[in-house]
């Protein structure tokens, strides 16, 4: 498992929601409580400016007897979301509690009994209340009337499609083909069920990427349920994902899968997938750092993926650090030596560090069952040209040519494409690359900024269909940039804070324990997202902190009133409005330096 800097990993409103325990006497309701947690996950996902890790890293944990702050540092957050769910015939029980992760700091926690048939109006209550508390701890970010919408009418098409999902994300054919089962009985009992189409097209994309069903089949049936999902929910991020796939592999169309796969990111900013694949488009089209950039905000949601883990080793491949991609990619192996990708770069790179004898013999060493002809063929072939050796080159030029004739022979054809470039046949190359265009070859895509094509890079011809490729329009930042305007103009944010003052520092309000920043924007007839912004912009605190600070300057009020000298530290900080003996000693240290003890202690003096 990779190990992670807090210092350099850890930034501001960050979350990871820990899989929620299943406390039913039933543990087939695993699926259930795992279904929870992924909801909350996906509600909190879609707040712009709060980093929420992605289920894969938060599910590593799952089970594991792991202190709080380990979990923290080794995912990159400030905040831990743990609870658990109790699920007896309808009735729901779901506790949940916030946790600053590096102080193991419990600073809010609550429990929810309601009836499971309402589980989306749960779910987006609960998911609410999270978001509000997360901004009361972080500070400003723009929370949406609902975070959950309903599914489905059908409680038990949506159990069905939990334990689809269930299945699915054990990302084996097995499992998956049990997970299509409970998605094709969801819709039959639903048959307009968005998530059990979305879940649909996932497997049979993974069925058809891992080779277990036909290419053809398994992207046909992928770009159907995809279409028709989106048809009846146009705010699902996993259907842009898709289709952003479908027009890269199967349609060759740079714009529209750029296009696509941005307007899925505006919709969840956080859907980890997404943001590798941008990622990946950005490297292929030479703009290495928004290529970065994006990765790097995708490792920073799913550290513990072996998915981000093989995209930054090809993402070092693409920027020709080649030693560093071989590192990653054998760790990649580690966790699964048959992980076809990770294969192909590793040969790849051999061949740019000039190790020719390595990649002859690097497919004897593989098992068998995964060895892809072409690759093997090609790889051969560009060895023996770094090894002079025109005899054995041209022999697995024309096998390649064989290959490249069968079915499914695209990946033949590119390394006919490579073996022009390197023997510096550089007509026959660009023959072969309009030809690819105009027929829509994706593998042209994924080639054309390949190091392995360094050689033609320079020429007039090869810039010139880079142009049409990838258009630059796409990445004009001028066009792309948006200016962020503040919500309130000044006139309004003085008189809002004079408000403000007034009803903190006059009428009180903070000796209320349960004040929250709803109820006071209820009080200042202002929106909680205005509050919430004021409070961060203008006077530089989150809501705990401003709140807090007044309750701590009641309580050494109260402290050196001789009347209030019977009542004890705890029952000083109650009448402050503290309603948490851990939540009053950790703000008073952090705004005084001292302990309560110390502060009175000093008092006496």
């Amino acid at each position: 498992m990779p190990t992670h800097s807090k210092a350099q990993d850890t930034f501001q409103k960050s979350i990871a929601v820990l899989p929620f325990v299943n406390m039913s006497s039933d543990k087939e309701n695993e699926y259930f409580c795992d279904g929870i947690t992924e909801e909350i996950i996906n509600a909190l996902a879609k707040i712009d400016g709060l980093r929420v890790t992605s289920r894969t890293s938060s599910f590593y944990f799952k089970g594991k007897n792991i202190p709080i702050s380990n979990i923290g540092q080794e995912l990159g957050v400030e905040t831990l979301l743990e609870g658990s769910v109790r699920l007896s015939g309808n009735s729901l029980r779901i506790t949940a509690q916030l946790i600053q992760a590096d102080e193991d700091f419990h600073f809010w926690s609550e429990t929810w009994d309601r009836m499971s048939d309402n589980i989306f109006a749960v779910q987006d209550e609960v998911s609410l209340i999270i978001a509000e508390k997360l901004r009361e701890h972080f500070g400003h970010f723009e929370i949406q009337e609902q975070l959950v919408t309903q599914q489905t009418e059908s409680l038990d098409a949506y159990t069905l499609y939990l334990k689809g999902r269930y299945y699915l994300n054990k990302w084996n054919p097995e499992d998956c083909k049990t997970a299509i089962e409970c998605f094709n009985q969801a819709l039959r009992i639903d048959p307009n069920h968005p998530n059990s189409l979305t879940g649909l097209a996932d497997s049979y994309s993974f069925l058809a990427t891992t080779g277990f069903i036909s290419y053809e089949e398994g992207w046909g049936q992928c770009a159907a349920l995809t279409n028709q999902a989106l048809a009846i929910n146009n705010q699902l991020p996993e259907a842009y994902y898709q289709l952003a796939n479908l027009s890269f592999f199967t349609e060759a169309d740079f714009e529209k899968s750029f296009n696509t796969i941005k307007k899925g990111l505006g919709i969840n900013p956080n859907h980890v997938e997404s943001q590798q694949f941008l990622s990946f488009l950005y490297i292929l089209a030479g703009q290495n750092e928004d290529s970065k950039k994006h990765l790097d905000f995708a490792l920073k949601i799913d550290p513990l993926s072996q998915e981000t883990q093989f995209y930054s080793a090809y993402l070092d491949y693409m920027l020709e650090n080649y030693q560093e991609a071989l590192v990653k990619l054998h760790k990649c192996l580690e966790v699964n030596p048959k992980n076809i990708p990770a294969h192909t770069v590793i040969a790849n790179s051999l061949i740019m560090l000039g190790e020719a004898d390595q990649v002859i013999d690097y497919f004897d060493k593989m098992p068998s069952e995964i060895i892809v002809p072409a690759e093997k063929v090609g790889n051969m072939a560009l060895a023996y040209i770094l090894k002079e050796d025109e005899n054995q080159a041209r022999s697995s030029f024309r096998l390649l040519n064989e290959i490249s004739k069968q079915e499914g022979g695209f990946a033949a054809e590119v390394y006919v494409l490579l073996y022009h470039v390197y023997t510096g046949q550089f007509e026959k190359a660009f023959d072969w690359m309009v030809n690819a265009k105009e027929n829509k070859y994706p593998l042209l895509l994924l080639r054309f900024a390949d190091p392995m094509m360094n050689a033609i890079k320079a020429e007039p011809s090869y810039l010139e269909l880079k142009h049409q490729l990838f258009p630059p329009a796409l990445f004009d930042k001028r066009r792309l940039e948006k200016t962020k305007k503040a919500l309130l103009n000044n006139a309004t944010v003085k008189a809002f804070k004079d408000k403000l003052t007034f009803f903190i520092e006059e009428k009180k309000l903070f000796l209320n324990p349960d004040l929250s920043l709803r109820s006071l924007a209820e009080e200042l007839d202002i929106h909680p997202n205005q509050l919430s912004w004021i409070l961060n912009e203008s006077i530089g605190k989150n809501f705990n902190a401003y709140i807090n600070h007044y309750r701590i300057k009641e309580f050494k009020r109260l402290a050196k009133d001789p009347s209030k000298a019977h009542i004890t530290v705890i029952g000083l900080a109650y009448e402050s409005g503290f309603n948490s003996k851990t939540v009053f000693n950790t703000y008073f240290k952090k705004e005084t330096g001292l302990t309560p003890r110390q502060f009175l202690k000093n008092l006496k003096v």
